[in-house]
């Protein structure tokens, strides 16, 4: 490897635009795209910001390391188990929890049935993406969250569970503090092209190539 020195002087200006809610893919066939939209999401509860997550290839039951996180950050934040009646203040930025607004439920949702693979019922499971969307387009146009997680949301749309048009026209349609970050492989280019930020993760190497299966706190 060859070293070179750190920079001395700065190598970019601030820019002097105004602050936004910005759309987000994370895309691409490496490893990190979902975890990286949690760390996201972390980073946004710390600030006191409401965030929602959905993940449509994931059962409501599902119980993985992100769903044991944020549960748990929740019980911290309101004394009790997301999704009850909770109690304290809302953070900065969030509904009074007594309301049932942004802080009165869980902060991240399965709305599908898991692997396509899995399905008994592929027209079912289309079914559950298309009731999952009209659920996050609510909560992306409603304008009480600060941050709106997709999580793999690429993959009902591939599968044309999903209008296309329809998730582009909500993303441009809504409100203005509201940031939305996508995730999946092979994102449309339409939405790439009206994003403000995109990150294609690089497959370089996968321990599962390798014969080393899935394991809990890495993959799930």
């Amino acid at each position: 490897m060859q070293t070179e020195s750190p920079p001395t002087e700065k190598r970019y200006e601030k820019p002097e635009g105004e602050r936004r809610g910005i759309v987000i893919v994370n895309t691409g066939d490496g490893k990190g795209k979902s975890t990286a939209a949690f760390g996201l999401a972390l980073r946004a509860h710390g600030r006191g910001k409401a965030v929602k997550i959905y993940q449509f290839m994931k059962v409501p039951t599902a119980r993985f390391g992100e769903h044991r996180a944020f549960e748990w950050l929740a019980e911290r934040q309101f004394g009790t188990r997301p999704g009850r009646s909770q109690g304290g203040p809302a953070p900065s930025g969030g509904s009074d929890p007594h309301s049932g607004g942004a802080w009165g439920h869980s902060l991240i949702e399965g709305l599908g049935d898991g692997f396509s693979w899995k399905s008994k019922d592929l027209e079912h499971s289309a079914q559950l993406a298309r009731d999952g969307w009209e659920k996050a387009r609510a909560t992306i146009l409603g304008g009480e969250h600060f941050l709106v997680v997709l999580d793999e949301i690429t993959y009902p749309l591939i599968y044309g569970w999903l209008p296309l048009d329809g998730v582009v026209q909500t993303l441009r349609e809504r409100p203005s503090h509201v940031h939305v970050c996508l995730t999946g492989r092979r994102c449309p280019s339409e939405i790439i092209e009206l994003a403000d930020t995109v990150t294609e993760m690089t497959l370089v190497k996968h321990a599962f190539h390798a014969g080393v299966p899935a394991q809990r706190g890495i993959e799930d």
